[in-house]
């Protein structure tokens, strides 16, 4: 676990992360993991001296498999509501989710990087369906009334309704999977786009890095790789210079 400004914690599991907002003894809980990343999750927050029942709530920046895995177990128990954009809402909800398919995934296995990386996320819940039927869209435009004041940023490309948020007093960016710096299946190290058999709509991931290219930040919190000292829009150049090796993957 990493503290990139005051109160902003980023949190590696199985090759995905999660963030911790913290203001005072309250929490906002942005992305859950793998399901098999659960216990993980409550560790992260017991690290912080805190009890998972002090997350006000979990706001998701995409519903896929290796962002939703923890939510469940956070409504049913502590009663946790979850927020995402109203185009996410219904995805979440029935578990038709725009994600890449097992097929995608084996077709690449002929490395052993990839190989690895696959039998890890097996592991960790990659073949377990997960619904929502708690999901809302979040009740209002602008900052949220949550610890941390996220602000969501619309950046739909990755899936139909994918969220970056903003933390305009902390100079911090969390961009989820619409802008990364490392994925096991990439040669590729720093800021750079998914391959796109990962998007929705590739055409629009990429038009989506202007999205977060005029974001004030200085600090980017990706959902897979390490975070990144650097404005959004010099990552957001890094990526598209990068686009031709990972559109190949």
């Amino acid at each position: 676990m990493q503290e990139l400004a005051d109160g902003v914690f980023c949190v590696e599991g199985t090759a995905v992360n999660w963030v911790l907002l913290r203001d005072g003894s309250e929490l906002t809980l942005i992305d859950a993991g793998w399901s098999g990343d659960t216990g993980r999750v409550e560790d992260s927050i017991r690290a912080l001296g805190r009890h998972p029942s002090d997350v006000q709530a979990i706001l998701l920046t995409h519903a896929h498999l290796d962002h939703m895995g923890a939510i469940n177990h956070f409504h049913q128990r502590y009663d946790t509501p979850v927020f995402m954009s109203s185009a996410e809402v219904g995805h979440a909800r029935d578990g038709h989710l725009e994600q890449a398919k097992p097929g995608d995934i084996v077709r690449r296995c002929y490395r052993p990087s990839a190989l690895r990386w696959t039998a890890r996320i097996m592991a960790a819940g990659a073949l377990k369906p997960v619904k929502l039927p708690h999901a809302q869209p979040y009740p209002h435009a602008g900052a949220l009334d949550l610890p941390g004041a996220p602000v969501p940023i619309a950046c739909a490309g990755h899936t139909s309704g994918h969220s970056a948020f903003h933390l305009p007093d902390k100079g911090v960016l969390i961009t989820g999977d619409a802008l990364v710096t490392g994925h096991p299946l990439s040669p590729v190290s720093g800021p750079q786009l998914l391959p796109p058999f990962f998007s929705h709509t590739p055409a629009q991931a990429e038009a989506a890095l202007q999205c977060l290219a005029d974001i004030e930040a200085d600090v980017l919190v990706p959902g897979h790789g390490l975070p990144w000292h650097g404005t959004p829009a010099v990552a957001a150049e890094h990526a598209r210079r990068h686009a031709s090796t990972t559109n190949a993957l």
